[in-house]
């Protein structure tokens, strides 16, 4: 039964449940991933940057990028969860067209390797959050499970409490409505990893065009 429930979470089929117990329910998930992982997209829990940049290794850098002032605040601004990332491309566009020929690759390594620590940080704790939402749901999942067969042998006992049953009755239908909410929102958290990505991509295109 415990593997059953996972599975239903791991596939958004929340509304599967029923007073008769969780349906049974044949599917598979499109990804490998840990038992806490919901989502269809494949779990990297970090990104490379070999996989993303061409340019200078970021292990030979000679200084780190904050402690170039100007780097530091065109990376904190276009990495904000609160900048558009149409405002945080242009952020990018005119510090890369500033940039001196002489201290182009240098600096732009800075950019690229600032822009890139701060976004895996920011999808690893949306990865975090993705995994959280899940073992809460597991967790959630069994409650209602758990409450199902209470009401169950309420309903079954002649001399059970009609009150008792109306009051179960109702806190089970709010915590299904509670579980299936959350669980369409699921979809959406798995989104945020991919879309971070796809921003620092787009990011470093604009940086490689103007490498040496």
């Amino acid at each position: 039964m415990n593997a059953l429930r996972t599975s239903l979470v791991m596939l958004g089929l929340g509304a599967a449940l029923a007073l008769g117990g969780v349906a049974r329910v044949e599917a598979q998930r499109a990804a490998a991933g840990p038992p806490d992982w919901p989502c269809v997209q494949r779990l990297i829990p970090e990104l490379a940057w070999g996989t993303i940049w061409t340019g200078p290794s970021l292990d030979e850098l000679q200084q780190d990028w904050w402690d170039d002032e100007e780097v530091g605040r065109v990376v904190r601004f276009a990495t904000a969860r609160s900048t558009p990332e149409g405002e945080a491309l242009e952020r990018v566009r005119d510090f890369v067209a500033s940039v001196d020929g002489g201290e182009a690759e240098e600096r732009l390594t800075l950019l690229f390797a600032g822009l890139f620590e701060l976004t895996d940080r920011e999808r690893r704790r949306a990865i975090d959050s993705i995994r959280r939402a899940s073992r809460a749901q597991v967790a959630r999942l069994d409650d209602i499970s758990a409450m199902v067969d209470e009401l169950e042998a309420l309903r079954d006992d002649e001399q059970s409490n009609e009150a008792e049953v109306e009051r179960l009755s109702e806190t089970l239908f709010w915590e299904e409505r509670t579980f299936e909410r959350r669980q369409q929102a699921l979809p959406a958290m798995c989104d945020q990893p991919a879309l971070l990505e796809e921003k620092l991509s787009r990011m470093t295109r604009v940086i490689k065009e103007r490498m040496p």
